[in-house]
């Protein structure tokens, strides 16, 4: 039985900042065009890293005092859903300001403010009395989406969603449980991330033994790659305006990129960091459940691989245990190679990438896979230039994070 329209959740408009685009429309010339942005960067304490940096214009939606208060990642946001909301041809006002929600994922926030803070005052003696009077406001978890609301003048829900590297479609999955519970009218949702600006994340990893490094650093981020050395940390965002197929018809909207056909969210339970290819590959399979639809039906697989061997090689396991069967493997892809690691933002993103598909038929492949690992070999993965298919039907997107977290969203063309 199909749903009513008024439970039919469809995105009317995008907003996104990546390393090499500012808009759906560069992001996506450039993943067929294979370019790829990062670049390295002097980070105190630890030195040269390679990161992927935005190169949006915060000015835009924001002035010099908000700027200097406010926060990254707020600006990350602040920029996305300004971005979405005129994309998608809604204009903020007393009719509809406390009906919009704002469902932000991230990673971790915060750390940036402290570290600098505590940098700072560490020239005067540790004395607190020049510690950062925003501190407050700016590391409370609710930040980057509080920011927006104060931006854009909303009376509507607000929150944050931490759920590591799964965030995104954590955002999107949660803004599209309230539009069908009716709680709001739309909602601004994704995943955001300033991660590149704190000193911790870049020195876990290295202790780890998981950052990428290479001579060239276009060439660093390598998901499949034999030769892959870890993660390149990324910052981003990538943010969603969602309404009900009732309330899009009826707004006469410029354009729907896709539908919300199923989602799924479960946990490994069993380790902080090394992931579970089984509870990975049941994520997959409770939200084709849901959607209604077999392995089969799915066209494109939105890899999370990062660059990390058991990581890259564990997704793949879970990949070939759902999809292969009696019918044709979807084509696979994954974004990290271009942009790096976005962290909270990664999945949106890597979805941003893959919906233009809908209107074109092409699929973007991945980037910097010169020695395909045998172990993450399977079929339809496109390691080499985009690839045509008569129809792309629906998009399956995969994002899993530390301690165990798992997300997977599926997107369906429009009227399908």
């Amino acid at each position: 039985m199909c749903k009513k329209d008024s439970l039919r959740i469809v995105i009317t408009g995008v907003g996104l900042t990546a390393p090499n685009g500012d808009s759906m429309q560069e992001y996506r010339r450039n993943l067929l065009d294979k370019v790829a942005k990062i670049e390295n960067i002097d980070l105190r304490y630890v030195g040269k890293v390679h990161a992927g940096v935005c190169h949006f214009n915060p000015l835009k939606y924001q002035n010099k005092k908000d700027i200097r208060t406010g926060t990254r990642a707020g600006s990350v946001a602040i920029y996305c859903s300004n971005e979405a909301l005129t994309d998608a041809g809604l204009s903020v006002g007393d009719a509809n300001k406390g009906r919009i929600g704002v469902y932000v994922g991230i990673t971790e926030h915060g750390n940036v403010e402290t570290e600098n803070e505590i940098h700072n005052i560490s020239q005067f003696g540790y004395d607190v009395k020049y510690w950062n009077h925003y501190h407050n406001p700016r590391t409370v978890a609710n930040n980057p989406a509080g920011e927006v609301t104060v931006n854009l003048g909303l009376t509507g829900p607000h929150y944050c969603i931490g759920a590591a590297c799964a965030a995104g479609n954590a955002g999107i999955i949660q803004g599209t449980q309230q539009l069908m519970l009716g709680e709001i009218d739309y909602a601004i949702a994704g995943g955001v991330s300033e991660s590149i600006h704190t000193f911790g994340i870049f020195a876990g990893f290295k202790s780890q033994g998981a950052l990428a490094y290479d001579e060239d650093p276009l060439k660093a981020s390598r998901p499949f790659d034999r030769n892959r050395t870890g993660i390149v940390v990324s910052e981003g965002g990538c943010l969603y305006v969602l309404e009900t197929l009732e309330s899009a018809k009826k707004r006469g909207v410029r354009k729907i990129y896709g539908e919300i056909k199923g989602y799924a969210m479960n946990s490994d339970g069993t380790n902080f960091v090394l992931p579970n290819p089984e509870r990975q590959a049941e994520c997959m399979e409770l939200a084709l459940k849901k959607a209604g639809l077999e392995p089969g039906d799915i066209d494109i697989i939105s890899t999370h691989a990062t660059g990390t061997k058991a990581g890259d090689i564990q997704e793949c396991e879970a990949v070939k245990k759902v999809f292969s069967g009696n019918w044709d493997f979807p084509f696979v892809n994954n974004t990290k190679g271009y942009i790096g690691h976005a962290m909270g933002a990664a999945g949106t993103l890597e979805l941003a990438g893959n919906i233009p598909s809908f209107d074109d038929n092409i699929v973007h492949p991945c980037m910097n896979v010169f020695n395909l690992d045998k172990e993450c070999a399977m079929p339809n993965l496109l390691v080499d230039s985009p690839s045509r298919k008569e129809r792309i039907n629906f998009i399956l997107n995969n994002s899993f994070g530390m301690l165990g977290i798992n997300s997977v969203l599926i997107v369906g063309r429009p009227g399908n």
